[in-house]
């Protein structure tokens, strides 16, 4: 049973705007740039929008808020209006993440402004500039691991030749599991695959950002 306290409430409310921005902004990156490239089926879906109703997937948030790890509901995508399909899934993937990596960066430039004009560090807006960029670095490094159907496997697949992609990305339909398997090792064995890769480089694109995460 969770022991939720008034600060775990506090750090949900600070959290929570950055995490509905950089969940949102992700999927409409996704449905715009594969929508520039030919596919209409996000538009047509409605996903082309900044309503997060349109976009959250309820278990998946709350996930985030209690286990570090979350996920939105993902935009459609119809490779086979793509000129060159696997590029253009390479570039519709990239798009996510890279749209997180601005997120992140415009959240610094708020959280340095605050720092700039006196506001107290302990102000909730300090907070939320400063979760604003923790959260859309943790999404953006996370999603580009190469695990399916993660964006990173997108990126990686096209490098790969078309027979060693198709049976790549074949196990999309095991990646939940496999995701899941990985957080679970990394928590009962020590082996923390995820922790070691991801909160490194967040830590350090934090740093470049002059934001101590």
């Amino acid at each position: 049973m969770f022991n939720i306290t008034a600060q775990d409430i506090q750090v949900y409310l600070t959290l929570a705007p950055g995490l509905l921005i950089a969940l949102v902004f992700h999927e409409v990156a996704h449905g715009y740039v594969a929508y520039l490239l030919g596919d209409p089926t996000a538009k047509s879906a409605g996903r082309l929008t900044l309503n997060p109703l349109k976009h959250l997937d309820p278990i998946g948030t709350l996930a985030f808020f209690f286990v570090h790890f979350g996920w939105a509901r993902p935009v459609p995508v119809n490779a086979r209006y793509f000129k060159n399909p696997r590029k253009g899934m390479m570039f519709t993937a990239m798009a996510g993440p890279g749209v997180n990596f601005i997120l992140a960066a415009l959240f610094a430039g708020a959280f340095h402004l605050m720092a700039l004009f006196g506001l107290s560090p302990s102000s909730a807006l300090y907070a939320v500039a400063y979760y604003g960029v923790f959260v859309n670095l943790i999404l953006a490094a996370f999603n580009l691991l190469p695990i399916p159907p993660l964006d990173g496997s997108n990126v990686l697949a096209y490098f790969l030749s078309p027979r060693a992609a198709y049976k790549y990305m074949s196990l999309s339909r095991y990646g939940f599991i496999i995701l899941i398997a990985i957080i679970l090792l990394g928590r009962y064995t020590g082996l923390d695959i995820v922790g070691r890769v991801i909160v490194p480089l967040v830590q350090g694109l934090g740093s470049l950002l002059g934001v101590p995460l």
